[in-house]
């Protein structure tokens, strides 16, 4: 897009320094190759990072299925490039090793598409490319593959009406394979983010900060410029660990799930510092986990005098979580919201035995005193969980 039609100079520039002339992007096809992939790895490492779902690109802007779409004839994955069904593969793997949910993304429109481009001459009164390619593919991976999260994308400025979306919808949620257990986001044609959708997305990278009132989903990526993987990264461009849990954190505090992007290599690796990222990623959650797996958002998300504490809550326990992102220099920790109750409440910290001492302060408020530890007797780095039961 921005070497071919917007020509943004950088873009031709490199294109013209590293490859021959004339190459076009179809001369891509077969450079993918994807000698390294091995799905079960893949797996291994989403397992890893604690994840819970994943969601796979099907197919992006430019046309090119990761299946062998009949609907996309020579310009797939097994026709071309890898010569495999990359999709059923991770999906196996994904199903057999781990209890991932298994999730598509999928492109509605294409940019160059003609049939597309002819249906936008005419001001989406024609229907030529939905009905040839883009809805028939998204009827074509949920009956192959039932995945149980249909991630849409890219409307193309279209209404969802070209699009048919209510229609594919309809029939999604009444009688595909995956009617019972599938869930969707809210791009499905020009007006419908953040409008519609089982859950919303609202912009890429969207972290209000706030509460909504509707289930939602920050889909933010890795490297902090790019949805895929760019050889000329520096490490600077990439989220840190303690970038990362910050972001989760607050996600999920006001009530949103964490969708966050990698990008693989042509040959099919998940580059090292993206396999770093997940496991520690994982390794967090292994001890905080109970403060973001099945909670709710509490009255509060953030606290009122100490900057940086997020809250949520367990409903099943009815526990609120305090998450605290740097360890205070005093050894105590003031929270302004809980209401602490003298012979009820107790404070916890995460991954640490002994119960905390505590004082109340006036209306609201407590004063924490923290254990005094080394960095080896810290449960976890990068943040901490108190749990604090008995609390109004």
């Amino acid at each position: 897009w921005y070497w071919q039609k917007e020509k943004r100079e950088p873009y031709v520039k490199f294109m013209e320094a590293n490859y021959p002339p004339g190459f076009s992007y179809e001369d891509f096809g077969p450079l993918f190759t994807a000698e390294f992939f091995d799905p079960n790895q893949w797996a291994d490492i989403l397992k890893a990072s604690g994840a819970k779902y994943v969601v796979l690109t099907s197919k992006h802007h430019e046309g090119f299925t990761l299946w062998g779409s009949k609907y996309s004839w020579n310009w797939n994955a097994v026709d071309e490039g890898p010569k495999r069904d990359l999709v059923a593969e991770l999906a196996t793997s994904v199903r057999n090793r781990t209890d991932l949910h298994f999730g598509l993304y999928h492109s509605l429109f294409e940019w160059f598409n003609p049939l597309f481009l002819e249906d936008a001459t005419n001001v989406f009164k024609t229907r030529k490319f939905p009905t040839s390619k883009s809805l028939p593919e998204l009827y074509e991976i949920v009956t192959k593959y039932q995945p149980e999260i249909i991630w849409s994308d890219g409307d193309g400025n279209a209404p969802d009406t070209y699009w048919n979306s209510t229609g594919f919808l309809a029939w999604l949620y009444n009688d595909s394979p995956v009617r019972d257990t599938v869930v969707t986001n809210d791009r499905w044609g020009a007006g419908s983010i953040c409008t519609h959708g089982g859950f919303y997305t609202c912009s890429d990278r969207y972290n209000p900060g706030h509460l909504l009132p509707h289930k939602w989903e920050n889909c933010m990526t890795i490297d902090k410029r790019s949805w895929g993987y760019r050889r000329d990264a520096q490490l600077d461009d990439y989220l840190t660990i303690e970038d990362l849990v910050k972001q989760l954190v607050e996600t999920v505090s006001c009530g949103g799930n964490l969708l966050m992007n990698i990008g693989p290599t042509h040959d099919g690796r998940i580059a090292v510092i993206f396999e770093e990222r997940l496991r520690q990623v994982g390794a967090w959650l292994k001890v905080n986990g109970e403060a973001i797996y099945g909670t709710k958002p509490w009255r509060v998300q953030n606290d009122t005098v100490t900057p940086e504490v997020w809250y949520t809550f367990s409903p099943k326990d009815g526990k609120v979580n305090a998450i605290f992102l740097s360890w205070p220099v005093s050894g105590t920790l003031e929270l302004g919201e809980p209401q602490a109750k003298l012979g009820e409440t107790q404070v916890k910290l995460v991954g640490y035995k002994e119960l905390l001492k505590w004082v109340a302060l006036d209306e609201k408020g407590i004063v924490i005193a923290l254990p005094q530890l080394t960095p080896r007797q810290l449960p976890c780095q990068w943040g901490w969980t108190l749990q604090l039961t008995g609390i109004n």
